[in-house]
């Protein structure tokens, strides 16, 4: 991880953080923890947030930044006997009675690509899973696709799955970018997918933008940005390209020596943060360091705003993250061993960490910096501490530098301090965390 402005060439390394402690620390030893907590039947009278992740591991194509488990190429069979395995966790996880009669408040499809699924397999696992569990109530269903995999019919499928939240992989408008990014679709089929979204209806429609693929330039930037502006979708997120290690562009970098291929991190905060002036003179309102929203009164991301304060997250799916009554725990990411397992009987647990009190002080501290504003009143209270004695060194040390203003208990990035967020969090580790592999 980097931490310091010193470091502006983008690298082999995870910089974009999601957690704490790191998933390194997360040990198979201790799968015990995760499973004592989902057998607690405290969950059952739990007033904490209980939401759902399902992972769908199939993409098209593998894109050459991409460093989630996925698999391509995989015919109609491999994906039944995926969807039955997920079917055969969510009954197992459903049975266990932390669960009890708790009622979903956010789900979210991930991937891989969960578009990649055909309307008839998208509606037999709808049925299959409301045997056990039901989002009929939840605030948000979030559904993420990949613009050629969409059509009109399946999309229909979404709407009457209960999904509420779209969020459409665009990446980037310029075709030569696309396919040089190993990207599957390319800007006809965004245009295409878009228009068929707008015509069936959903409350809450994200698109993604990666500022930084490799061919990137000022130009196309700006084009992006305003393509994406003219579209006025409830929410715009932004990534700054990274290089985590299991990515196909790290591998050619490590195997060569050649030079890193992406815009150093200097380039790519200045293109989000022109991207970020453009957008607020189209009304949009900052909502994170790499979200931009529409309407501030309607516009939640719920799924982002209960994970960064530690509500309870069931993990479905090959190589999926959770959080279950204060313990972290990750599946199996090999989709055989997963299978294998579930069919078994088995959660296919692989690592967990029950976190101290301290380390879900620091996980919640640094994940609500990434929203860019704390009222550090709320964590002073649910936590018993003095968020400003405990963090004076860090909030000192990024005051002068410029990265955020304290008033009372208000905590405040500013924009040099949003735009590199993620290199400030280490700051707040504990000492044993800082210079350890995050992932």
């Amino acid at each position: 991880m980097t931490t310091t402005e010193t470091a502006t060439t983008t690298e082999v390394g995870s910089y974009f953080i999601s957690n704490y402690p790191p998933f390194s620390q997360w040990k198979s030893e201790l799968v015990s923890h995760a499973l004592e907590a989902l057998d607690s039947d405290s969950g059952q009278t739990s007033k904490t947030p209980l939401g759902l992740y399902i992972h769908i591991p199939f993409c098209r194509k593998r894109c050459k930044f991409c460093y989630f488990r996925v698999y391509t190429n995989q015919n109609a069979q491999a994906i039944e006997n995926y969807v039955q395995a997920l079917m055969r966790e969510i009954e197992l996880i459903s049975q266990r009675a932390a669960i009890g009669n708790r009622e979903l408040k956010f789900v979210y499809f991930g991937g891989g690509t969960p578009s990649y699924l055909s309307s008839r397999q998208l509606r037999s696992l709808r049925d299959r899973m409301s045997e056990f569990i039901s989002w009929d109530r939840a605030e948000e269903v979030t559904f993420e696709c990949e613009p050629g995999t969409l059509n009109l019919e399946k999309l229909e499928t979404l709407r009457d799955m209960g999904i509420t939240r779209i969020s459409l992989g665009v990446e980037n408008f310029d075709d030569r970018i696309l396919e040089e990014n190993g990207r599957a679709h390319l800007s006809p089929e965004i245009m295409r997918a878009y228009d068929w979204i707008q015509q069936v209806g959903f409350p809450q429609v994200n698109i993604d933008l990666i500022a930084g693929m490799i061919g990137e330039t000022d130009d196309n930037w700006h084009r992006c940005v305003e393509k994406a502006a003219e579209m006025q979708p409830d929410n715009i997120t932004m990534y700054q390209m990274e290089l985590p290690f299991n990515t196909v562009i790290s591998k050619e970098m490590r195997e060569t020596g050649v030079a890193s291929p992406v815009a150093d991190w200097p380039t790519k905060r200045r293109w989000v943060s022109e991207a970020m002036d453009r957008l607020l003179a189209a009304g949009y309102h900052v909502s994170s360091g790499n979200e931009m929203i529409k309407n501030p009164a309607t516009d939640h991301f719920v799924y982002r705003d209960h994970l960064f304060r530690g509500s309870d997250l069931i993990a479905t799916g090959v190589s999926s993250f959770g959080h279950f009554q204060g313990v972290h725990y990750q599946n199996l990411d090999g989709i055989e061993d997963y299978m294998e397992t579930v069919n078994r009987g088995e959660l296919p647990i692989n690592r967990a960490l029950r976190p101290t009190v301290k380390q879900m002080l620091i996980r919640e501290l640094i994940l609500l910096l990434k929203e860019g504003r704390v009222d550090l009143s709320c964590i002073n209270k649910k936590y018993n501490i003095r968020v400003q004695e405990e963090f004076a060194a860090p909030f000192r040390n990024q005051q002068a530098a410029g990265y955020l203003t304290i008033e009372g208990d208000q905590l405040q990035l500013t924009r040099k301090g949003l735009l590199q967020v993620d290199s400030l969090l280490p700051e707040y580790f504990e000492p044993q965390h800082r210079a350890v592999r995050y992932t």
